[in-house]
């Protein structure tokens, strides 16, 4: 039994391209010369289910999912007048909240810590995706403040 949605279900011309395994250009001259019925939103064309179903005489077949975004932050954070034991200890907790799992998936998180001693900087070089670099940034903020009124 098909399932019947009360919601049109609309394909971009990149998604009815895919299914037919036609060019996209191919599926622009079939909307132009008429042959393909299509709605034009902005700069894009949307086709609806039962055009596409018009068209090819065959009920459609789900649009391709996305393919998912990827992001990913890199991001060097100094902190200055830092002691070694100090840098140390920012560098460890901040490795070992990364050692543990995460959610969400997303690229690998990375974490690399310099200390300079004779100028006493830590250097923290964070590469990530976007939620896991900020829960870094905000666990850094948090250290520094610990030390700052501690």
């Amino acid at each position: 039994m098909r399932k019947v949605s009360s919601v049109p279900q609309y394909y971009s011309v990149e998604q009815v391209a895919e299914l037919l395994g036609l060019h996209v250009r191919t599926v622009r001259g079939y909307i132009r010369d008429g042959r393909l019925r299509a709605t034009r939103i902005g700069k894009q064309y949307r086709i609806a289910r039962q055009d596409l179903e018009a068209f090819t005489g065959a009920p459609a077949a789900e649009p391709p999912a996305a393919e998912p975004r990827y992001a990913e932050v890199s991001a060097v954070v100094r902190i200055e007048s830092i002691g070694r034991v100090e840098a140390g200890r920012v560098a460890n907790t901040v490795l070992a909240a990364i050692a543990g799992p995460r959610d969400g998936g997303g690229p690998p998180l990375r974490v690399e810590a310099v200390h300079e001693e004779d100028r006493e900087t830590l250097r923290l070089v964070v590469l990530g995706g976007p939620a896991d670099t900020a829960a870094v940034l905000a666990l850094v903020d948090t250290l520094i403040k610990e030390n700052r009124h501690g």
